[in-house]
């Protein structure tokens, strides 16, 4: 029987008349994924970078999103061709590049995603998830259609090129990291430090006028709504492990824990 995949990310972003707000979900645990697509939120960050996430673990993330209209997005560990082939296996139809810091570096994240001969994707969807096992017709003619690709800009490197990195053809988005792009200003932990949040707007400036979505990592509200002013499209939030914490010890400070000292957002 013939089916029909979600649209992407790049086609939500495309037809939204707002900018589009999502979580990481950092666990591992479909459970806790399932219970962060039912809130209503955009978009969900699947993380393969910093999170305990293998192949087994984000399929089983991926299924139990499915039943909701919130899109995954799977930020795979490195821009390695074969970690990306055997995500988008998996159906990952969304996937994020840490670290992209040239044009040359984007050229070749979206090689990987795409098939021969405007890439060098493998061929194996007949035994993947992706095509649903061959029950999505013209899934290998149309696969550009079911992918979209993000890359990463954190670094100072990434910032000079982001124009250059936006305008590669099949890039459908840029998203910044504050925190490693404050690392590699020498401001490590500082990533709402005015010059890093110059640095972030520069980016925002030279994807925009390339004609690309921009997106940002901004968990305090008043950065995020800050953000939002300066052009960005979509944007990450909160996040489920930054949640369990923050709520688990405003139980203790509420009911007789030790006293919390603060802990600074991500």
């Amino acid at each position: 029987m013939p089916l029909r995949l979600s649209p992407t990310l790049r086609h939500a972003l495309a037809g939204a008349d707002r900018p589009l707000a999502g979580m990481w979900v950092c666990t591992g645990s479909p459970l806790v994924a399932e219970i962060c697509a039912g809130a209503g939120l955009d978009w969900l960050l699947v993380d393969m970078e910093h999170g305990p996430n293998g192949l087994e673990s984000v399929l089983a993330q991926l299924q139990a999103v499915a039943a909701s209209p919130t899109l995954p997005v799977v930020r795979v560990p490195s821009g390695d061709p074969v970690v990306l082939k055997q995500v988008l296996d998996l159906g990952a139809q969304n996937v994020l590049v840490p670290m992209v810091s040239s044009a040359n570096q984007a050229r070749a994240a979206v090689e990987a995603v795409r098939y021969p001969p405007r890439g060098r994707r493998g061929v194996g969807s007949a035994l993947a998830r992706s095509g649903r096992w061959n029950r999505v017709d013209g899934y290998l003619a149309d696969g550009d259609e079911h992918v979209a690709l993000f890359v990463q800009v954190e670094n100072v490197e990434g910032v000079e090129a982001a124009g250059e990195i936006a305008a590669v053809d099949g890039v459908d988005g840029v998203f910044v990291g504050p925190s490693d792009l404050a690392a590699s200003m020498g401001l490590l932990g500082q990533q709402t430090h005015p010059d890093v949040t110059a640095a972030v707007l520069r980016v925002f400036d030279a994807v925009r006028a390339a004609g690309t979505p921009v997106g940002v990592n901004a968990f305090d509200p008043a950065v995020a709504d800050a953000y939002l002013a300066a052009g960005a499209s979509f944007l990450l939030v909160g996040a489920d492990v930054a949640l369990l914490a923050r709520g688990s010890e405003a139980l203790a400070a509420r009911y007789g824990g030790p006293p919390d000292p603060g802990r600074a957002g991500y």
